[in-house]
């Protein structure tokens, strides 16, 4: 019961630290096992599209994972369904030389913020979508447990 106590206080103190978020989202990967169709989706508003945008993506992996690196497609369309972009992304998760992991952990389990775009302006205010997609072509690619995305203010204070 501690334990679930502290989990929560952690995530509620985690989720304060981001004043400047309009967005953030994750989506659970069932088991680690992120298979090629699986393609996760997040739906946010735009109501301010006279101010730029930081995305991030959100990673959460184990130390299992097998490679240093993770190839993704990301898919940014609008409310009518129109691809307003798509383009492969490469996150480095760990030092290829040592194998030392990037990003925040506890245990074997580690975060990961990345830039994605920096300054975007969306094209007008309204509803988003952000599609992602694993092209690491390892069907399924294991011990990947969470994938997301946040939306900031650009140039806000953190």
């Amino acid at each position: 019961m501690k334990q679930l106590a502290l989990v929560v206080f952690m995530a509620l103190l985690v989720a304060g630290c981001d004043t400047n978020a309009v967005y953030k989202e994750y989506t659970d990967i069932e088991d680690g096992k992120w298979y090629i169709k699986n393609t996760p989706s997040f739906t946010f508003d735009i109501k301010d599209a006279s101010i730029p945008y930081n995305i991030y993506y959100n990673l959460r992996n184990s130390l299992s994972y097998g490679y240093y690196n993770l190839y993704l497609t990301r898919y940014l369309r609008d409310s009518t369904g129109k691809e307003l972009e798509s383009r492969l992304d490469e996150l480095i998760l760990m030092d290829p030389k040592t194998g030392k992991p990037n990003g925040d952990g506890i245990g074997d389990i580690f975060d990961h913020k990345f830039l994605m775009k920096r300054n975007y302006r969306f094209p007008k205010p309204g509803q988003y979508t952000m599609q992602i997609r694993q092209y690491m072509r390892q069907d399924p690619l294991l011990n990947v447990l969470s994938v997301g995305i946040t939306v900031e203010k650009a140039g806000a204070p953190n």
